[in-house]
């Protein structure tokens, strides 16, 4: 995680609402809420429709309450959405804040239902479990990770459960301490693994989500190839794999994963930049499509997107290296039926549209990015 870059946008996608007015070709419109990462009124919330058929975006409203808003996620209900707050400076001495608010589906509009500390700095991760009754949330600077409770009415109670990460990396600059980059659950809603960027491990926790508190799993955490620093990971639609992009090392590891017991054990790690490439690039986030069958992660300094076909096995055979169309690709996002991605180009200013070609994984650009200052995290709903 770099912090040389001082904003960035979060987009979240809201299946199934129907928005008239766009002025785009038949197709089902959705809604896509995107945070930019700023203060004052530079740090509000978009709310911007995208059309199913076309890729094309176009802005609903603007919610301007918010503080440099890294991250954010989305109840299951989609009644709710919960960002990141920093009304100083973010990774700095105060703890960020957790905000939680409710969601108006046909208009984007966000109303502010209460705010909660994150219990650490540079809080730059979020993610809610699929009964709705915890949100979970990874702070890299102070490298911790804590639960949430979440009360009947979407609010956001006092941490249940706090988690202090310790221990440092092979990387003395970047692995100094630990470095909690993401936590993410389960498909079984049973699980919670956190990708630690300064450890290279991956820590699991038992999740209970009714009471909103996090334990550690029967085997605490797997390690990563040394140095590798591990940032964001995603599971397989089949529940079965694990995925995690590794930010220092620009590869991407494979474990399988047991639902059972929660055990990963690591498979296969191949890398997401030429075999000639000489230059400095950091890898961000990763998607698979929702068939399963495409794996895509970012290279920021390289700027492009590395593509992947998945084997039965959910071992990965790289397929090509697109360039994103624009200056370090922070985030991804792939529409539900899997037609579309969206990249976020945090330092280039833009989002760009992406066709997905069923058959082959391919990318290819739908017309010319849009201009948004500093676009960041992307969560698919």
């Amino acid at each position: 995680m770099q912090f040389s870059i001082v904003r960035c946008l979060s987009v979240i996608v809201l299946g199934g609402i129907m928005i008239s007015g766009t002025g785009s070709s038949a197709g089902e419109d959705l809604l896509v809420f995107v945070s930019a990462f700023a203060t004052g009124d530079e740090g509000a919330i978009h709310a911007y429709s995208l059309n199913s058929e076309t890729g094309q975006l176009k802005l609903q409203h603007r919610t301007t309450d918010a503080e440099q808003p890294f991250f954010m996620a989305l109840s299951p209900n989609r009644k709710f959405l919960y960002s990141i707050h920093a009304a100083g400076q973010f990774g700095g001495k105060e703890n960020e804040q957790v905000s939680a608010y409710s969601v108006s589906e046909k208009s984007g509009e966000l109303k502010l239902l209460n705010r909660v500390s994150s219990l650490g700095t540079a809080s730059c991760y979020l993610d809610v479990d699929a009964t709705g009754k915890t949100v979970l949330v990874a702070n890299y600077s102070t490298g911790s990770v804590a639960s949430l409770p979440v009360l009947s009415d979407g609010t956001l109670g006092a941490a249940a459960t706090f988690v202090q990460h310790t221990g440092t990396g092979v990387d003395k600059t970047r692995q100094d301490g630990p470095h909690a980059h993401c936590i993410v659950v389960s498909p079984d809603n049973r699980f919670a693994l956190s990708a630690d960027l300064g450890l290279d491990k991956i820590l699991s926790y038992r999740l209970d989500a009714a009471k909103s508190t996090l334990a550690p799993a029967a085997q605490p955490f797997v390690r990563t190839p040394p140095g590798a620093g591990p940032r964001h990971l995603t599971f397989h639609p089949n529940g079965k794999h694990v995925y995690v992009i590794n930010e220092l090392s620009n590869s991407v590891t494979l474990f399988d994963f047991l639902p059972e017991s929660g055990m990963l054990t690591e498979q296969q790690t191949v890398s997401t930049v030429p075999a000639d490439f000489s230059g400095t690039s950091y890898c961000a986030d990763l998607k698979i499509t929702p068939n399963g069958r495409f794996l895509y992660g970012t290279n920021r300094g390289h700027d492009s997107i590395a593509a992947y076909r998945l084997d039965a096995q959910g071992r990965l055979t790289l397929l090509n290296i697109e360039s994103s169309h624009g200056k370090g690709p922070q985030n991804l996002l792939i529409t539900p039926d899997g037609k579309h991605l969206l990249c976020a180009n945090m330092p280039g200013n833009n989002l760009s549209v992406f066709r997905i070609d069923s058959e082959t994984g391919s990318l290819s650009i739908v017309g010319d990015p849009i201009s948004i200052p500093s676009p960041s995290c992307i969560r698919l709903y």
